[in-house]
């Protein structure tokens, strides 16, 4: 947002790029609540708006008028000479594959882009770490969130119960993942032996059939 915020001061357009329809809506709120005290518009291209209403946007952006939206796909972005983006910030990083990055890249090649992302791609991770491309981490939980502690230790059925009560009696939830569907059912019996006083209180559960 605050790279967003320096780009249309200069007078340049920004674009935010997202593939799910609820993070869109929410994208747009968070914007007009953080830039309503500032000469900034701000508009949503989704299935949420009509056609009419994206065509006005559309038209809006081709003049030079701001807003936000799916600008890879659309044709304002593509043909507007004057007022091109001056910022791309893809969300969800992810969920977009590399080609269509790289054409993002290519439709404009002065354009300023971010990549968001809570789970980078191993290629993103690797040109990271590299030096060939910049990654800045939000270390900071949002607030009254702890921050999340982790820790790397040898599987031992004592150091699960302890780690399970301790998380239920601070009411609590617990996720525990295993990856392997071969033993899935042993591991589940063992938790359920592990907490035995929280039995009562946790859900029946319903393992997947075997084929």
């Amino acid at each position: 947002m605050r790279a967003a915020f320096k780009t249309v001061i200069d007078n340049k357009q920004v674009a935010v790029s997202r593939l799910l329809l609820w993070l869109t809506f929410q994208h747009f709120e968070t914007f007009k609540k953080r830039f309503a005290a500032f000469p900034a518009r701000i508009e949503m291209l989704s299935r949420f708006r009509s056609s009419t209403e994206q065509k006005k946007i559309l038209a809006d952006l081709e003049a030079g008028q701001g807003g936000r939206g799916d600008w890879h796909s659309s044709p304002a972005f593509q043909r507007c000479e004057v007022c091109r983006p001056r910022s791309a910030v893809v969300d969800e990083e992810q969920r977009f594959g590399v080609a269509h990055k790289e054409r993002l890249k290519e439709m404009r090649k002065n354009v300023d882009a971010l990549a968001l992302s809570a789970t980078p791609i191993p290629r993103t991770l690797h040109m990271s770490l590299v030096g060939l491309r910049d990654m800045s981490v939000i270390e900071t939980p949002p607030r009254d969130r702890l921050a999340i502690q982790t820790v790397v230790a040898p599987f031992q059925e004592e150091l699960v119960q302890t780690a399970i009560e301790t998380e239920l009696a601070r009411d609590g939830q617990v996720f525990f993942i295993h990856n392997r569907v071969e033993s899935i059912y042993s591991l589940g019996a063992m938790v359920q032996k592990l907490v035995p006083k929280r039995a009562s209180s946790l859900p029946t559960v319903k393992w997947p059939k075997k084929n």
